[in-house]
């Protein structure tokens, strides 16, 4: 009897490993051939373009995403309404580095909600520091009246360029607060990337608990002006650097979240949920910064209809609004969820990039991680070898279910900070190839959460 059981046992086993390696088969073979996510990025990018929340293309970027959703027959399709900040750039830039023989421009873009300089421009002194943590050890008396250029650059020696990434970037975020603090009339921070160029990366950065009148204006130098100003700092330590920025904020904005859904067969109670953010920032189209992530989405629920695969749970595609300086739509997502007491068990976002896929990191308990590397054989025939506990999405990262399990797609990072925020985040920087196996690959990891659920 023992025997029989053991036999029946290791068939059923066999039976759904051969099951599931056909299936996967099948999502990467229509996802290289069939799948319109391609062509969806080429409308947003070159049709709409950017998508900065609160603006007339993040309005279209909702009502075409919405449309496309519709044509696929899902069970739901509907808008999530959530207010959003309305900041607006104004005319291009200009920046100038000032000494005692010449007068030479260097590129120069504001910050996500950062405020204007007189329509005069601001001209002062320059202090540079590699740190916040550089700023606070010089005293406020070498620091006030002057402005504040932060060059810590990403460190070459981390193979994961989120690393060096995540390294720096409170310079960003924080570095115009923390300058204001201590009298800074102005800042300027390095480019968040590795590449010597002539292309200023925006971002979002926060004046936090600051008094409105304590504002000052904030900007991003490229790389290659970063260079230059410390080398002329050192020269002359006494030179000026002159900026213009006409940037202007709003009162918040109606906006939407795009939401795709098809009930579940057995726990529609059950959510799983796929997403990427669909505003960008304003210098391009914003095709790796999330378009790709957003597209990418929509091919997984796609692919699931294509293939009449009907899932066990409930799974949404959720395209958020505002990830990029507020994450308003993760936030009002979440909010709603439990409002309406809502169940999710898995959540997967992309925003990486549409680089090639290498992976998945994932935040979950033991159980859960030890299923996901017992699917690890299913996705080596398609070279996705990189599974491991990490952060995986803002937007997501607002989701607080009982007990749920989260991962974010891993694509190749080394290429991804030539082009984020910049204003070369443009269609031509996507290949199809490699966005339309990043789309495969996340569905087949939904595919094995839908039928095997979570410990």
């Amino acid at each position: 009897m023992k025997k029989i059981a053991f036999f029946l046992l290791f068939t059923s086993i066999i039976y759904s490993q051969n099951n599931d390696q056909k299936m996967l088969k099948d999502i990467y073979k229509f996802s290289l051939t069939n799948s319109q996510c391609y062509s969806w990025l080429d409308y947003l990018s070159n049709k709409i373009g950017q998508r900065i929340s609160g603006s007339s293309g993040a309005e279209k970027g909702v009502n075409y995403t919405k449309q496309q959703l519709e044509t696929l027959g899902l069970d739901k399709v509907y808008l999530q309404e959530v207010m959003v900040p309305k900041w607006v750039r104004g005319e291009k830039e200009t920046a100038y580095i000032l000494d005692d023989k010449s007068k030479t421009s260097v590129p120069i873009c504001a910050l996500g909600g950062s405020i204007a300089t007189d329509k005069k421009g601001l001209t002062a002194e320059v202090i540079e520091v590699h740190s916040l943590k550089e700023l606070q050890s010089i005293g406020k008396e070498k620091v006030k009246g002057k402005i504040v250029f932060y060059n810590g650059p990403f460190d070459a020696e981390n193979i994961d360029a989120f690393k060096s990434y995540g390294n720096c970037v409170d310079q960003r975020f924080y570095g115009a607060r923390d300058a204001a603090k201590m009298g800074a009339v102005g800042t300027i921070v390095r480019s968040m990337n590795f590449r010597l160029d002539d292309l200023p990366h925006t971002g979002a950065q926060t004046y936090d608990d600051l008094p409105k009148s304590q504002y000052i204006p904030t900007a991003a130098i490229s790389t290659n002006g970063a260079e230059l100003l410390s080398k002329k700092l050192k020269e002359n330590s006494n030179l000026k650097f002159y900026m213009k920025l006409s940037c202007q904020s709003f009162d918040d904005v109606l906006s939407y979240n795009v939401i795709g859904e098809i009930t579940g067969s057995e726990h529609p109670e059950k959510i799983m949920i796929v997403g990427g953010h669909l505003d960008s920032w304003d210098l391009a189209d914003g095709s790796q910064d999330d378009g790709a992530g957003v597209v990418q989405s929509m091919e997984v629920i796609e692919i699931f209809k294509k293939l009449n695969y009907k899932p066990k749970n409930t799974i949404r595609v959720v395209l958020f609004m505002n990830e990029e300086f507020g994450g308003k739509g993760g936030k009002k997502y979440e909010e709603l969820s439990k409002k309406n007491s809502e169940n999710h068990i898995f959540a997967l976002e992309s925003d990486a990039g549409g680089f090639t896929p290498r992976g998945f990191s994932f935040e979950c308990d033991a159980n859960n991680f030890q299923k996901v590397m017992n699917w690890k054989y299913l996705f080596e025939p398609y070279l996705i070898h990189q599974f491991y506990i990490g952060g995986t999405g803002s937007d997501i990262g607002h989701l607080t279910s009982a007990k749920i399990v989260k991962a974010g797609l891993i694509p190749d990072t080394q290429r991804y900070f030539d082009y984020h925020h910049a204003a070369n985040d443009k269609f031509d920087a996507v290949n199809k190839r490699e966005l339309e196996l990043g789309a495969a690959t996340m569905a087949s990891l939904m595919y094995l959460f839908d039928q095997y659920g979570i410990d």
